[in-house]
């Protein structure tokens, strides 16, 4: 899948919108994104690792049912790198959000770096790992059980 590194901007202004939308509680935008086979991985902020599109989506179900009444989100991009058999991102992003039981909004930043790769014509999220830079409560309500 041939593509120039300003058509893949595309691919992830709708990344970007998903993401958006997983912060206000829903995953189903993300989800569409994301491949749906046996070697989609995901590393979330509390730590957590899934493998394969079952574990994958049963977490980020969950942990978008902690995120309510957020703001829109903000994306810092560090690099983009494309090739016609794999892309990546490296980015910060910022969400505000009330997360688990609390009132109040909170500032979560994460470091992530995500991995597309085409699949029947479109690109797909094969790896996202995302770790909290400064968002202690948002990695308390992602690791309680």
């Amino acid at each position: 899948m041939e593509m120039k590194a300003t058509e893949f901007d595309q691919v992830i202004e709708e990344y970007h919108r998903a993401n958006s939308e997983f912060a206000k509680g829903n995953p189903g935008p993300l989800q569409q994104l994301f491949s749906h086979r046996d070697d989609v991985t995901l590393l979330d902020p509390s730590g957590g690792m899934q493998r394969g599109w079952e574990e994958v989506a049963r977490r980020q179900e969950r942990n978008a049912s902690l995120f309510r009444d957020a703001e829109p989100s903000a994306f810092e991009r560090i690099a983009t790198y494309v090739t016609p058999e794999l892309a990546s991102i490296v980015e910060v992003e910022r969400h505000r959000a009330r997360v688990g039981g609390s009132e109040e909004i909170v500032t979560s930043t994460l470091r992530v770096t995500t991995l597309f790769r085409p699949e029947e014509g479109t690109w797909k999220v094969v790896h996202r790992h995302a770790d909290p830079v400064n968002a202690p409560r948002l990695r308390e309500a992602l690791t309680q059980q």
